[in-house]
């Protein structure tokens, strides 16, 4: 029988629920997690998508960066994050530019054919050698009470803080960088899940840019083998493991300010109340269950799942597509091509030619896929569709939808030598194997406001010291999800510092 009382009630069973569940349970208090879904995940799950296909689809989230290594021995998460040889592939013309994490060598013979000469991979390695450094410094503290701007200055270094922290990384990337393509590649570590312009003097570029380079001290981006299920699927078992007590299918309709959460399910309504509340939620969501009214943020991404039964071919006899897709392929991610966009969408046209990427993860991790798709070559693929916003689906989601898409695909279509959807597998029905999510789609279906996947804009590193960045104005209930301070991206991160603000 549910107890009526428990020291924590955790509202949302997403990856930083879990992380905070098994911490506090671990350390022997009664933790109640309340999910509203009939799964446990959130946004960090895997899922057969299409009928009669067996590939388990990372749906949503899909790369694992900013998880820490002490989160995952801590809680003696059974997972592999398995790293990518090549970390990005942007194609220029019948060229590209290929990023080969085990070959400098061909990694600067490919600027050079794309720019002219060796300038701009020679500020590529300046650029990336700054935010190494920047990583190795910052991520340690994103486990540890909050230091203050002065202190994160002191850390970083005044080279650093001047580009990363301080001027628009627009202008950083203009100056330091000459090639059109080479600029946009940069960027678009600043635009992801981000409607933002990179000059603007407010920064927001800048703060998705440094959460995109400094996980786990390196800035890789790796593939949970098993796909992003695996990684939840680990944590719940932890949780469970160490006593938390974990509901789905059970709706929280409102939190009061005293720890008293009331949650609906198949039996009815039910009350429940903790010493302390842990809101695994985007903050305008608390907002709403506290009773009161509360803006909503703006997502602005595509989703778009597909299963292939081939890779498309490439322009560019140099690089063979595994080569090319196993990381981050870039579709008109020029910075010319980032800024027309983004004016388009701003003005709320869905733009000519949106700026996308692509990631194969089923060339690093097969196991996602059954024995006979392996043996077939079939692949995944995901895209991420950049300057989206939810307001161009509001009026006409549908029409909006279908709209972006087609735009997308003939983005993707123009930088290939075949188009794509001459390479979609079918499902049992003989429909292609495509799937795709609007931030629209993601507020309905995932209770995401706005379908903002960083639950609101993301925030610097830093605040008042001493504290954790998980607190509210009131004193029981503390943030564990993505909104808390050094939020954003499957990481743990406040899942972790929410437990710790309360153990001490």
């Amino acid at each position: 029988m549910l107890r009526s009382r428990h020291d924590v009630v955790i509202v949302g069973g997403g990856h930083n629920g879990l992380v905070a569940a098994a911490y506090l349970a671990r350390a022997g208090r009664r933790v109640l997690v309340l999910e509203r879904l009939d799964h446990v995940g959130g946004l960090a799950v895997s899922a057969r998508v299409f009928p009669g296909v067996d590939a388990r689809l990372s749906r949503y989230s899909y790369l694992v960066s900013l998880l820490p290594g002490k989160i995952v021995a801590d809680l003696g998460l059974g997972i592999e994050l398995r790293g990518r040889r090549h970390a990005s592939y942007t194609p220029v013309g019948e060229s590209g530019l290929l990023v080969d994490n085990d070959d400098e060598g061909r990694t600067a013979d490919s600027f050079a054919r794309v720019t002219g000469g060796p300038a701009d991979f020679e500020a590529w390695r300046r650029f990336y050698a700054m935010t190494a450094h920047v990583a190795e410094r910052v991520a340690p503290t994103l486990l540890r009470p909050l230091v203050d701007r002065a202190a994160m200055r002191d850390l970083v270094g005044a080279e650093a803080w001047r580009d990363l922290f301080e001027r628009p990384v627009g202008e950083v990337v203009g100056e330091r960088f000459a090639h059109d393509a080479v600029r946009g590649t940069v960027l678009t570590d600043a635009l992801i899940g981000t409607f933002a312009d990179p000059h603007d003097p407010g920064l927001l570029a800048n703060r998705c840019l440094l959460y995109h380079v400094i996980g786990d001290g390196t800035g890789a981006w790796n593939v949970p083998v098993g796909g992003m299920g695996a990684v939840t699927g680990a944590l719940a078992d932890a949780a469970r493991a160490a006593g938390a007590e974990i509901l789905t299918g059970a709706e929280v309709v409102s939190v009061d300010p005293s720890g008293e959460v009331v949650f609906r399910d198949a039996a009815g309504e039910h009350t429940v109340t903790g010493e302390r509340v842990l809101a695994n939620v985007p903050p305008a969501v608390l907002e709403r269950l506290l009773g009161r009214e509360a803006p909503t943020p703006e997502g602005a991404q595509l989703k778009v799942n597909m299963v292939l039964a081939r890779l498309p071919r490439l322009r560019d006899p140099l690089v063979g597509p595994a080569e090319a897709f196993a990381g981050t392929f870039h579709i008109n991610e020029g910075r010319d091509q980032l800024a027309l966009a983004h004016a388009e969408a701003a003005a709320g046209r869905v733009p000519t030619l949106p700026p996308a990427e692509v990631y194969c993860h089923s060339l690093t991790d097969p196991s996602i896929l059954g024995a006979d798709l392996r043996d077939r070559g079939a692949h995944t693929m995901t895209l991420f569709g950049l300057h989206m916003p939810a307001r161009l689906f509001r009026a006409d989601p549908d029409g909006a939808r279908e709209a972006a898409l087609r735009a997308t695909l003939a983005s993707m279509d123009a930088v290939l030598a075949e188009p794509v959807e001459e390479c979609l597998l079918r499902d049992r029905d003989g429909a292609p194997c495509l799937e795709v999510r609007t931030p629209v789609d993601l507020e309905t279906e995932a209770g995401l406001p706005g379908g903002h996947i960083f639950h609101r804009d993301l925030s610097w590193p830093y605040g008042e010291a001493g504290r954790w960045g998980v607190e509210t104005e009131h004193e029981r209930i503390l943030l564990c999800g993505a909104g808390a301070r050094r939020g954003g991206g499957v990481s743990g991160i406040p899942g972790h510092n929410a437990a710790m603000a309360l153990l001490g």
